[in-house]
C-alpha cells in the first residue's frame, strides 16, 4: 500500500511540473510573459494600413527588440491607425527623424515594428510623434494588383 501511495504522488507532480511547464510555454508564445511594462518612453506613429499589428508586438530596431506596442487605435479625422509604442529606457538615443515601418516575420508569421534611426542631433521623447510611416503590405492587396495587372496585359 505505501509503494502505490508513492507512486501515485510522484505521478502527480509530474503532471503538475507538465502543466505547471505547458503554461510557461504558452505564456511566452503568446508575449504575456510580462505583466508589468519595463519603464520606458512612449512613442506614437500614424499608419495608413496597420494590417494585423496587435497589442504587445515587438518594436524592433536593426532586428534587436527595444519595446512593445502598447495600444492601437482609429483616428476618426484624419483616419489613421494610431500605434503607441513604449520603448524600454536605455534606448533614449533614437533620432527624432526616425522612420517607422511594419513587417510581417516570416511568409505567415506574426507582424511588428521595425524603425530605421535616421541622422537628427536631437532624440524621441516621451509622447513624440515618427512622421515618417510605411504602412503594413497586405497579401491580399499585393495580388489583386498583380491579377488586375494581368487581366489588363491581356486586353
Amino acid at each position: 500500500m505505501q509503494h502505490s501511495k508513492t507512486l501515485d504522488t510522484l505521478v502527480g507532480l509530474f503532471v503538475a511540473s507538465g502543466i505547471v511547464a505547458f503554461l510557461f510555454l504558452s505564456m511566452q508564445v503568446s508575449n504575456l510573459s510580462s505583466f508589468v511594462e519595463p519603464a520606458g518612453y512612449l512613442v506614437i506613429a500614424r499608419f495608413d494600413n496597420a494590417g494585423g499589428l496587435k497589442v504587445k508586438a515587438p518594436v524592433t530596431v536593426a532586428g534587436v527588440r527595444i519595446g512593445r506596442v502598447s495600444a492601437i487605435s482609429f483616428d476618426e479625422q484624419q483616419f489613421q491607425a494610431v500605434v503607441k509604442m513604449r520603448i524600454e529606457k536605455k534606448y533614449n538615443r533614437l533620432p527624432d527623424d526616425t522612420s517607422a515601418s511594419i513587417f510581417t516575420a516570416g511568409l505567415l508569421g506574426e507582424q511588428y515594428v521595425s524603425l530605421e534611426p535616421g541622422g537628427s542631433e536631437d532624440y524621441l521623447q516621451d509622447g513624440s510623434e515618427i512622421d515618417i510611416t510605411q504602412s503594413a503590405l497586405v497579401l491580399e492587396e499585393i495580388i489583386g494588383q498583380l491579377l488586375f495587372k494581368k487581366a489588363g496585359e491581356k486586353d
